[in-house]
């Protein structure tokens, strides 16, 4: 492709982070480096405790163990990565999909306390391609008067603000994501943020085979272990930690540039009559990690995708619904469940977007846009 969806933003010192924990020699896992990420995370979005994953997928489904969803129900978008409906049915809840707002693609509140009932546990919302969801004070507010959780699913947006509230100081608890197309990449990886100490402490258990850690780390010490429930492997490689550490000292000057680069498309894109570009709702800060346009409908977004494809530009469609995959109609869902997610997720394209992209390569975007409908309209 001429211009590729994303490229992950990296320099010099990515690489010299991740050489020094290989060429130390030891430490390749459980290293000094994963609690110093963790506290930077931390830090960062004003929590109290953070951990780290293997991805982002691996802190989702130890969330919802730890906040014990089993046999409950969890209030999800189907306008998501499927991860977010998995990690329910892995943690032995029962996920129960709701429509999606087309403003910034996160759960619409209203069609959300509908679903409520005596089984509902739960509401996880999506904080979709680094726009904070529309919705948050009102979900918050439901969750509150109904004494259920409200958990963030921000795999996409950290750094993200809404009226002045970084995500992951919003919702009971938060995952972010470091898969390689996000702001914060770390190849694979992710954390989970929370001010519970019992959800923390649940979790850490869950991460590493339900181990009790000692005051020494369990590969130098020489005492044996107690495991006192059934856990996973799901812990973050030192590598990958130390990467994470030297990606955060950019995610300011990451950010400034993708909010650039979606200024211009926002400009040259905003010009075009059939084209509906992202909605930026006043106090909230978006951070793109994906530029998202809508069509008038499928059959013109699908055209214009092949057009871009012919021209060598990346696109994708994030997303299409979850529910419609074939694992979740063998669970009983099926096509008209949620119309407005279903005709939403026909209108949506995804365009390059990352750090790197060039004035050249937004104005060939732009153009060859341009062009589509010129000769769709002649």
């Amino acid at each position: 492709m001429k211009v590729p969806l994303f490229k992950t933003y990296w320099n010099q010192e990515d690489i010299e982070s991740v050489k020094a924990v290989i060429e130390r020699g030891t430490y390749w896992a459980t290293g000094p480096e994963i609690e110093e990420f963790e506290k930077e995370i931390a830090e960062f979005v004003g929590a109290k405790y953070c951990l780290a994953f293997n991805s982002g997928t691996s802190a989702l489904h130890t969330l919802l163990l730890a906040h014990d969803v089993k046999e409950k129900e969890v209030i999800i978008p189907s306008f998501t990565f499927i991860a977010t409906a998995n990690a329910v049915v892995l943690a032995g809840g029962i996920p129960v999909f709701a429509e999606t707002e087309a403003e910034t693609y996160g759960l619409d509140a209203e069609d959300v306390e509908s679903r409520i009932t005596e089984k509902t546990a739960a509401i996880l919302n999506l904080d979709f391609g680094g726009f904070p969801a529309r919705d948050h004070e009102k979900l918050r507010e439901i969750a509150d008067r109904h004494n259920i959780l409200y958990i963030g699913d921000s795999a996409e947006s950290l750094g993200s603000k809404t009226k002045g509230k970084l995500l992951g100081s919003i919702a009971d608890s938060t995952i972010f994501s470091f898969c390689q197309n996000k702001v914060v990449s770390t190849g694979e990886g992710g954390v989970l943020i929370t001010n519970d100490e019992s959800v923390y402490e649940k979790s850490k258990l869950i991460r590493s085979h339900g181990r009790v850690e000692l005051a020494e780390d369990y590969f130098s010490s020489t005492e044996d272990n107690d495991y006192i429930q059934i856990g996973y492997n799901y812990r973050m490689p030192t590598m990958c930690a130390a990467l994470g550490l030297s990606q955060m000292k950019k995610i300011s000057e990451n950010i400034k540039m993708r909010r650039s680069n979606a200024d211009f498309l926002n400009e040259g894109l905003g010009k075009i009559e059939q084209v509906k570009t992202p909605t930026l709702i006043e106090g909230d800060f978006q951070v793109y990690q994906m530029y998202t346009i809508q069509l008038p409908n499928q059959e013109t977004r699908d055209a214009l995708q092949s057009h871009l494809t012919e021209q060598g530009i990346s696109t994708k469609v994030y997303f299409n619904p979850v529910h419609l995959k074939t694992v979740y109609k063998n669970m009983g869902c099926s096509e008209g469940d949620l119309p407005k997610t279903e005709t939403l997720s026909g209108k949506v394209l995804t365009l390059p977007m990352h750090p790197s992209l060039t004035e050249a390569e937004m104005e060939y975007i732009i153009n060859s846009v341009e062009d589509f409908f010129k000769n769709v309209e002649a």
